[in-house]
């Protein structure tokens, strides 16, 4: 039997641990299975120069149960200790077995009274998937945000033997440029595969190596595709961690790692997993209230620049805030929030444009008394008598040189160079994590304010680079990571009620950890009012998050249409009337409307890869397994010359007959779902334009 399992084992053979893709597994199973003494556990690091898979096993091992209110969820912490060194590891695992999850998160102690040997080349996920039919795994994966039409661009793509694709993103925020740190792993069969994310607001990585679970006689010859050896199977290695990790610990230190989870799921399709994996974060991974995930809201600015001739919100008074607020009353245009970005703060601007703006001031987290005599207050008083919500904007990991929070806490801050004018706020010490909270916290509740919005438009990782310690590599960033993590649960904790916007210079920070907490009401800065871009960021994005938003500039339909989004930020002035109101509530109310199709199904119907040009139909699917009902939205940009083209609807009943609704004409034709899914003719006449279709079970 020894020789057996040696000779069939995968042809990636690195990873700690090997796991069979078939079927989705019972989560306390497959945990007793790979976290057990003596078992080999998916996560290594080498210490002292050795792999973990040489001496973890020969460590003390201990077992806790962690209690958990809800029965569908596992939770246990399995600590290993270096009876030498005095190194503890605890490794925190959750299995949800609703969704047919695992995650888990290590943590790093030094028990001694000496500094501990290096630790590095951390995988906290690290393990083989086999499937048992031939041929490759594939990737679904898409790009960060880089203020691009191309921003969440997703790919697929194959993984054959000894291939590797490398994941990372740029600069130290966890979806800036290059990477998002959610993706699909798919079997050759395209029917079972492993939604994986990572919960880490840094640089992290995450390397896949394709390869096969042949045996070890016919593996040339499968490498060179000449034969098909009996029991051949696929397999793919998931390697991820922090990208810079190589450290050791002092006494009494401790530390944590990346989150990983792996979600399984099998299917018709790659959908089944991503509409599973939706559902997914709605339920154990976005902010809960009331038992339930909080919606997101309509929101609306005060006009941008107005009153001129200040950029942002530099020239707005407490005055002109209040009055505008009740001319959206008077209009009965009404957001759910009412949003004050930045330049509220000292020196930012001024009625005669004494100050600077908004960006050359951060760090100034003062209200200025000119334009606000009273602070903020007066400002959310206004927006709760109208029944609205009240939102600020705040950028505290960035400070100028010379701001208030610089000169006042000049310990406190890093800096990447002598020449760089812009300082990072240190949230990785505890005592400045502490002060901020608490005065962020006394700003929000002195003020009235509901909702906070954070923004963070700088670069990271030089900052940390340049301030670890010699042999520390990786240190501030794990404490910067962790201090923010603490100071957004300081707010919730505070403010039951509390959601937090997080922007990162559009979504350059989304990953499981932020959007447990937070979501991403302005997705990306790419051209405000770009709205071909709208419709690819909402194409893209939509595969993994069901709450993100964006801006809406004008109320005609394709305007509308391309904001589409769970969340979306009104960006009408309405100070100088340029539209109709009769429009302006006709697009509220409509998007209410439809706002809650986006919290169930998504499907594609154009394809992937790169929609950006101006020559192209761009169309998907929500749709409600709840009720039944669903939406089609589709675009013709303004280059196509194709009046029509042909989708395949989704997730439909084929004996059901549907009624479906034009929104451009309002012609309704009954069709059964097998005939939608087989294909459905989308026509628009004019180019650019836009069609939505509406379409629900039949009346019998």
């Amino acid at each position: 039997m020894l020789v057996l399992a040696l000779l069939f084992c995968p042809l990636v053979s690195h990873a700690q641990t090997t796991v069979r893709l078939d079927g989705t597994p019972d989560v306390a199973e497959w945990i007793a299975a790979r976290f057990a003494k003596g078992k080999q556990p998916p996560f290594s690091f080498v210490y002292n120069g050795i792999p973990s898979s040489e001496f973890l096993t020969r460590w003390q091992y201990e077992k806790e149960k962690i209690a958990s209110p809800d029965p569908q969820t596992v939770r246990e912490r399995h600590i290993y200790t270096d009876p030498a060194t005095g190194l503890k590891v605890e490794c925190d695992v959750t299995g949800f077995k609703d969704f047919h999850a695992v995650e888990w998160v290590l943590h790093f102690t030094n028990t001694s009274q000496t500094d501990t040997p290096i630790l590095e080349r951390n995988n906290v996920a690290d393990l083989t998937f086999t499937n048992r039919t031939p041929g490759t795994f594939s990737l679904l994966s898409a790009r960060g945000s880089v203020g691009s039409r191309a921003d969440f661009m997703v790919s697929q793509r194959e993984l054959p033997a000894d291939s590797t694709i490398r994941l990372a993103p740029q600069g130290g925020r966890s979806s800036d440029c290059t990477a998002f740190p959610m993706f699909n792993l798919i079997a050759p069969n395209g029917r079972q595969g492993v939604m994986a994310a990572i919960g880490w607001s840094g640089g992290w990585q995450a390397a896949l190596t394709g390869g096969t679970s042949a045996p070890i006689a016919n593996r040339q010859a499968v490498r060179s595709g000449n034969v098909t050896a009996p029991g051949t199977g696929s397999a793919l290695t998931l390697q991820t961690g922090m990208e810079r990790f190589r450290l050791y610990l002092k006494p009494g230190e401790r530390i944590r790692t990346p989150l990983v989870s792996l979600m399984f799921w099998n299917g018709d399709n790659l959908m089944t997993g991503q509409n599973k994996f939706r559902r997914f974060l709605l339920a154990h991974h976005s902010r809960q209230l009331d038992g339930k995930f909080a919606e997101y809201p309509l929101s609306a600015g005060f006009d941008w620049g107005d009153p001129a001739p200040c950029n942002e919100y530099g020239c707005l008074t407490e005055e002109f805030a209040v009055a505008l607020i009740n001319r959206y009353k008077q209009f009965g245009i009404v957001p759910e929030v009412f949003w004050l970005d930045a330049g509220w703060y000292e020196g930012s601007g001024g009625p005669d444009f004494s100050g600077g703006n908004w960006s050359t001031c951060v760090g100034n987290w003062i209200i200025d008394s000119t334009r606000f005599p009273r602070g903020l207050k007066p400002l959310s008083d206004a927006a709760h008598r109208v029944g609205a919500k009240f939102m600020v904007w705040f950028e505290p990991e960035r400070a100028i040189v010379n701001s208030w929070l610089a000169k006042t806490h000049p310990e406190w801050m890093l800096s990447s160079s002598d020449k760089n004018p812009v300082q990072l706020f240190d949230l990785g010490n505890r005592e400045a994590c502490a002060w901020l909270s608490k005065y962020i916290g006394d700003l929000l509740e002195q003020n009235g304010i509901d909702y906070y919005r954070q923004d963070f438009n700088m670069g990271i990782s030089p900052y940390w680079e340049a301030n670890d310690e010699p042999g520390r590599t990786g240190m501030k960033e794990i404490r910067h990571v962790e201090g923010l993590y603490k100071f957004w649960d300081y707010l919730l904790d505070r403010f039951p009620r509390l959601m937090i916007d997080n922007c990162a210079a559009g979504g350059r920070r989304l990953d499981l950890e932020t959007m447990s907490r937070s979501a991403p009401l302005w997705r990306t800065d790419y051209r405000y009012g770009e709205v071909n871009g709208y419709q690819c960021h909402t194409y893209g994005l939509n595969f993994f998050l069901p709450l993100h938003g964006t801006g809406i500039y004008g109320t005609d339909d394709y305007n509308f249409r391309s904001s589409l989004s769970s969340a979306m930020v009104i960006n009408w002035e309405i100070t100088s009337i340029r539209g109709s109101i009769p429009d302006m509530q006709r697009v509220i109310a409509e998007y209410k409307e439809l706002r809650p199709y986006f919290y169930e199904d998504y499907y594609p119907l154009t394809g992937l890869g790169d929609l950006t040009g101006d020559d192209v139909w761009l169309a998907y699917q929500l749709n409600k397994p709840s009720d039944g009902t669903g939406i089609v939205v589709a675009f013709r940009r303004k280059d196509n010359p194709q009046g029509s083209t042909v989708v395949k609807l989704r997730g439909l009943d084929p004996q059901q007959v549907y009624s479906v609704q034009n929104g451009n004409d309002g012609k309704i034709a009954e069709k059964t779902g097998k005939e939608l899914a087989d294909g459905l003719t989308l026509e628009i006449g004019e180019a650019p334009g836009s069609l939505l279709l509406k379409y629900g079970p039949a009346e019998k």
